[in-house]
């Protein structure tokens, strides 16, 4: 076995890794840099000491010690109710606002991966503990790869076909292939939506997928990343410009409209398909029984 301030060490510096690991900015621009590094990087650390120093109380034993971990649930509690009101904060100034739905999602990711740290680096001190320094270590590196591996879940790519759409008016109504999106009345407007709009179709791979889709928090999802990466031309006085997702409700494929900044077929629907899916939107109707209840 090995003295108490090395399992500490290799347990600390495993989970400060795996924090540093999962976070990054990418188009969801959040955490912002360099203050919700910090954050996010000080709770990293006392979720990993509280991880690495669990193992030499019960080894010990000194069970008053495993009280910190209370402590540390609720603390990453509020770390969830901190980003929730920060995201909040945030939406009001966004054109394309990402949902209710998006934040608590995100807010909820932030809090998880402090618990996936404080779980690495419980691991970590384990194996060290009893299996020795060398040991630890490697146990710690493939520790920290699972981490990697369970901080991403299904995106809409993985459940959906999207494919490019005609982009079209019958009248003043716009229409992406047949799914009916909005009626635009300015003729200027109409003729500047067909020249630069890009239309994709949605396409559920099965009736999870449909009831997934069908979902408005999802759907504002799809339409924020794209966006957040392409662009919008969208402006405060331009409604007719938001982007938008529509359902056929006979076949629940989405239509989605927008004009981006850059043209570009393949980025959207690259965009679209990176999308993630939301927790409170993944629905599993193929698993349910007809005549059972949650209670059951």
């Amino acid at each position: 076995m090995d003295s108490y301030p090395s399992v500490m060490i290799v347990a600390i510096a495993a989970g400060i890794i795996t924090r540093l690991a999962l976070l990054r900015v990418d188009y969801r621009q959040f955490p912002g840099y360099p203050h919700g590094f910090v954050t996010h990087l000080s709770l990293g650390f006392i979720a990993a000491a509280l991880g690495s120093i669990a193992v030499p109380a019960l080894v010990k034993p000194d069970y008053a010690a495993f009280t910190f971990l209370a402590l540390a649930a609720q603390q990453f509690r509020e770390i969830r109710n901190m980003e929730r009101q920060t995201l909040e904060s945030l939406e009001e100034s966004e054109l394309v606002q990402r949902g209710k739905d998006y934040i608590e999602g995100i807010a909820r990711t932030f809090e998880a991966r402090n618990y996936l740290v404080m779980g690495t680096s419980f691991a970590t001190a384990l194996i060290t503990q009893y299996l020795g320094l060398w040991a630890g270590i490697i146990g710690g590196f493939l520790l920290i790869l699972i981490s990697l591996l369970l901080k991403t879940g299904d995106n809409i790519g993985n459940i959906c076909e999207v494919v490019p759409a005609r982009l079209y008016f019958k009248g003043t109504i716009l229409y992406v292939e047949e799914i009916s999106i909005m009626s635009v009345g300015l003729k200027e407007r109409r003729e500047k939506i067909v020249k630069e709009g890009l239309g994709v179709l949605i396409k559920p791979k099965n009736d999870d997928a449909r009831a997934t889709i069908h979902d408005m928090g999802q759907r504002l999802a799809i339409a924020h990343t794209s966006a957040t990466i392409l662009g919008t031309k969208k402006d405060i006085d331009l409604p007719e410009f938001t982007p938008m997702l529509r359902k056929d409700p006979d076949t629940g494929q989405v239509g989605f409209y927008i004009i981006p900044n850059e043209p570009d077929m393949k980025a959207l629907i690259e965009a679209v398909k990176r999308t993630p899916v939301l927790e409170s939107a993944s629905s599993r109707p193929l698993k349910s029984k007809p005549g059972r209840y949650a209670s059951d």
